[in-house]
C-alpha cells in the first residue's frame, strides 16, 4: 500500500481482552490474536486498531495505563507484540495502537512518585494537584464517568481525573509531559507501528479560571498535535487518528489541518437515527467538512463504547447519545439485523476509510443482561448501579462450537457469552452464504477493488431513499421506506444486504449496482 493507504482503508478494531484467548485464562491476548490473523486477512481488512495493550490495573479496561512502553502481562509480552506487528505486515495488514494522553493510571510510576513527593514538588507538577475549598474539592467539575472529578490524597491536596479516580489527568502545560509522550510515540514507531489512535484527544488542556467546566477543545491542544505530527512525518507512512467528539464541525476540522491529525472518527454518522434525511445530512456535512482541507472522511457504525448496531437499529429510537444510552431498552433483533446489514453496505460505499468493530461482521447483538456482580465497566459502579455501561458490547467473540466459550478460550470468559450466540459463531457463518460474515467478506473484497478514497455524487431518488454513485461506476441504493421501491436502471447487481423482490428493493435493504 502507498503512503496514503489510510485514506481509503478498512480498519478492524480489536478489543484485545475479548477477541481471542490463547492461553486459556479467559482473557483475550496476543497469542489469540496472532492465531486469528488469517481470519482477518480473509475478511479483507487493511489495518488493525488495538485498544490499549499496556500494563494496567484495568480500572477502565486498559485506558488506565501504568506503563506506555510495555505490554500488559495478561496479554503477552513486548516480544510477542513485535512478532504480531511483523506477522500482520506479512499479510499486508497495518497496525494501529491506542495512546491515552489525557490521563494515566494511579499505579503509574510518575503518580506514585507524585504522591510520595508531596505538595509543591516537581513530581506533582506533572498532574493537576490543587488545594481544596476547605473540605470541598477545588471546583465543582464532574467526572465523565459520574461523581466528582477530584479525589483527595492523605496530605489534603486533591487531584483531577476527568474519568475514574484511578485515572489522574496529566498536566499538558508541563514540558516533561510533552517530551514523555514524544518519546512514547518514537518507541512504538521504532517497533513498526503504523498509526496512533489518540484517545479523548480534545480534552488535554484545562481552563480552571472558567466558572463552568472548561476542558474540551481549547486552542492550545492543537500545538500538542502539531508536535506529534512532526514525529509521525519523520517515520514516513505513519498516521494519527483522533477520537474527537465535537458538535461544531468547523472546530472539528481544525484537528485535520495538514500539520495535525490525518483523520478523526466521524461520530456524527454513527449517532444518527436510521432515517434517510438524517443520514444524508450527516454525509453531506461530513464531506463539506473534510473536502476543503483534503482530509478523508471516516465512517463508523460502532465501537467499544456504544451499543452494537443490531441492537441499536432494532430499538424504537435508533439514534445514539452518550447522555441517554438507553441501555436495556427493548429491541427487535430481526429488524435490527436487517438494518445493520444495510448500514454496513452504506458505510462501506462512502468515500474515505471505514471502521469495523470486532463482532460487527458477525452481527452480534448487545448483551444487556450481564449480571450486576459480573459487570466491570466503571460507569456501572460510578453511577451507583444505575447505568449498565459498556460491557454489553465487549463480551468475548464466539468463534466456534455450540456452547460457551465458543472457541474463544478453553477457560471461562471474563464476561459471560449468551447461549443464543451458537448460531452466530464465525464457524457457523462461514458456511452460510447469506450470513452477516459472508456479506462483510464480499463487501470488503469489492470495496478494496473499487471503493475507498475518492468522491461521490448523489443520484436522483424519491423521499426515504439514499442513492449515490462512485467514480468506479458502482452505485449504492438504500431504501428506508416501509414499501419496496423500483431499482434504478443498472447494468448488473453486485451485492445486496438482503433478498430482493424481483427488481424491487425491500424496506431497510441496501444494494450495490453497476451503473457504468
Amino acid at each position: 500500500m502507498s503512503e496514503t493507504w489510510w485514506r481509503g482503508a478498512a480498519i478492524y478494531q480489536v478489543y484485545l481482552r475479548s477477541f481471542a484467548d490463547g492461553n486459556g485464562d479467559g482473557i483475550g491476548d496476543l497469542a489469540g490474536l496472532r492465531s486469528r490473523l488469517p481470519y482477518l486477512s480473509d475478511l479483507g481488512v487493511d489495518a488493525i486498531w488495538l485498544n490499549p495493550w499496556y500494563p494496567s490495573p484495568m480500572a477502565d479496561g486498559g485506558y488506565d495505563v501504568a506503563d506506555y512502553r510495555d505490554i500488559e502481562p495478561s496479554f503477552g509480552t513486548l516480544a510477542e507484540a513485535e512478532k504480531f506487528i511483523l506477522e500482520a505486515h506479512a499479510l499486508g495488514i497495518k497496525t494501529i495502537i491506542d495512546i491515552v494522553p489525557n490521563h494515566g493510571s494511579d499505579q503509574q510510576e510518575w503518580f506514585i512518585q507524585a504522591l510520595a513527593a508531596g505538595p509543591g514538588s516537581p513530581e506533582r507538577e506533572r498532574f493537576w494537584f490543587a488545594e481544596g475549598r476547605g473540605d470541598l474539592p477545588p471546583n465543582d467539575w464532574k467526572s465523565i464517568f459520574g461523581g466528582p472529578a477530584w479525589t483527595r490524597v492523605p496530605d489534603g491536596q486533591w487531584y483531577l481525573h476527568l474519568f475514574a479516580p484511578e485515572q489522574p489527568d496529566f498536566n499538558w502545560e508541563n514540558p516533561e509531559v510533552v517530551e514523555e509522550f514524544h518519546d512514547v510515540l518514537r518507541f512504538w514507531f521504532d517497533r513498526g507501528v503504523d498509526g496512533i489512535r489518540i484517545d479523548s484527544a480534545a480534552v488535554l488542556i484545562k481552563d480552571f479560571d472558567s466558572v463552568e467546566e472548561s476542558y474540551t477543545d481549547h486552542d492550545a491542544v492543537h500545538e500538542i498535535y502539531r508536535g506529534w505530527r512532526q514525529i509521525a512525518d519523520e517515520y514516513g507512512e505513519r498516521i494519527l487518528i483522533g477520537e474527537v467528539w465535537l458538535p461544531d464541525q468547523e472546530r472539528f476540522a481544525l484537528y485535520l489541518r495538514p500539520d495535525e491529525m490525518h483523520t478523526a472518527f466521524n461520530f456524527d454518522f454513527m449517532s444518527r437515527p436510521w432515517q434517510a434525511e438524517e443520514l444524508r445530512a450527516s454525509i453531506d456535512m461530513t464531506l463539506a467538512t473534510h473536502v476543503p482541507i483534503g482530509a478523508p472522511p471516516t465512517w463508523v457504525l460502532s465501537n467499544h463504547d456504544v451499543p452494537r448496531p443490531v441492537t441499536k437499529y432494532g430499538r424504537a429510537v435508533t439514534s445514539f447519545d452518550h447522555a441517554d444510552r438507553r441501555d436495556g431498552m427493548p429491541s427487535d433483533l430481526v429488524l435490527g439485523e436487517r438494518r445493520a446489514r444495510a448500514a454496513a453496505l452504506l458505510a462501506m460505499a462512502l468515500p474515505g476509510s471505514v471502521y469495523v468493530y470486532q463482532g460487527e461482521e458477525l452481527g452480534l447483538p448487545e448483551v444487556d443482561d450481564i449480571p450486576g456482580e459480573l459487570r466491570q465497566d466503571p460507569i456501572w459502579t460510578r453511577s451507583k448501579h444505575t447505568v449498565p455501561g459498556r460491557d454489553g458490547c465487549r463480551v468475548p467473540l464466539p468463534w466456534s462450537g455450540q456452547e460457551s466459550p465458543f472457541g474463544y478460550s478453553t477457560g471461562e470468559p471474563w464476561l459471560p457469552q449468551p447461549a443464543s450466540w451458537k448460531g452466530l459463531t464465525a464457524e457457523a457463518q462461514i458456511m452460510d452464504p447469506n450470513s452477516m460474515l459472508c456479506l462483510y467478506r464480499t463487501a470488503l473484497r469489492i470495496r478494496r477493488a473499487e471503493l475507498g478514497d475518492g468522491s461521490m455524487r448523489w443520484l436522483k431518488a424519491q423521499d426515504g431513499v439514499l442513492a449515490f454513485a462512485r467514480e468506479s461506476g458502482l452505485a449504492c441504493v438504500v431504501n428506508f421506506n416501509a414499501e419496496p421501491i423500483e431499482l434504478p436502471p443498472h447494468e448488473g447487481l453486485l451485492l445486496a444486504s438482503g433478498p430482493l423482490e424481483g427488481d424491487r428493493l425491500p424496506s431497510d435493504t441496501a444494494v450495490w449496482l453497476r451503473i457504468g
